[in-house]
């Protein structure tokens, strides 16, 4: 790997622990939930892998679980096949969108940190395809940024989650520049609107098992 490769690893790997309030307890409840379900032996399909941390952090939760990691960025499956290091035997990295994925059937299916990136006319398609690649049963966690998008609340939030993602003591206008990032560039939805689009796409049994500041967490099941 080259020594930029290795900057953008490091730089990866610092930036969710900073910004997700309990980051390393978020991996640790989603192998809990999924393992409730999930056999010993099971496939395990993560939508949005690259980086590779969560699939490190359920490969070592599990030393039975085969992992299908789907990306669009090469650079990043890069990096995900730099950090899951020995577990790498256990993982098929796939670049592209959801269409990219295997067609299973898997036995879990876990996307941390990357629906607020998908448009919001692909999220329901997205969800339909996670969906159709599940056993029936299988379960599905999902964490991302979500909160009311009504105002004053929305504006609020955007500075909440700027906040708290950034040193004590950051630029002003550093941090509205990162606001209005955060307001034009992802796609973020109402809580309520996140379990009924769930529910649309098949899941049920929808249940909010996290909420850190700005994010939240879910675990549904394929019905």
């Amino acid at each position: 790997m080259s020594n930029s490769s290795f900057t953008a690893h490091a730089n990866y790997a610092e930036g969710p622990p900073r910004q997700v309030p309990g980051f390393a307890s978020l991996h640790r409840m989603t192998a809990m939930l999924l393992a409730e379900q999930t056999p010993a032996d099971g496939r395990v399909l993560v939508l949005g892998a690259g980086g590779g941390l969560e699939l490190k952090a359920l490969a070592e939760a599990q030393p039975g679980w085969r992992f299908d990691g789907v990306d669009p960025s090469a650079e990043m499956l890069r990096l995900a096949t730099a950090t899951v290091g020995p577990l790498a035997a256990r993982v098929e990295l796939h670049e592209g969108y959801i269409d990219a994925a295997p067609e299973g059937p898997f036995d879990a299916a876990v996307s941390l940190l990357t629906f607020h990136f998908i448009a919001r006319e692909q999220r329901l398609p997205t969800l339909q395809q996670l969906r159709r690649r599940l056993r029936p049963g299988a379960p599905l966690v999902l964490a991302h940024i979500s909160f009311p998008q009504t105002e004053p609340e929305r504006s609020q939030w955007i500075a909440r989650h700027v906040a708290f993602g950034q040193p004590d003591g950051t630029d002003p206008a550093r941090l509205e520049s990162a606001q209005q990032a955060i307001a034009t560039r992802l796609t973020i939805l109402a809580p309520e609107d996140e379990e009924a689009m769930l529910r649309e796409a098949g899941f049920n049994g929808v249940s909010l098992f996290y909420a850190g500041l700005s994010f939240r967490g879910w675990v549904a099941y394929a019905a």
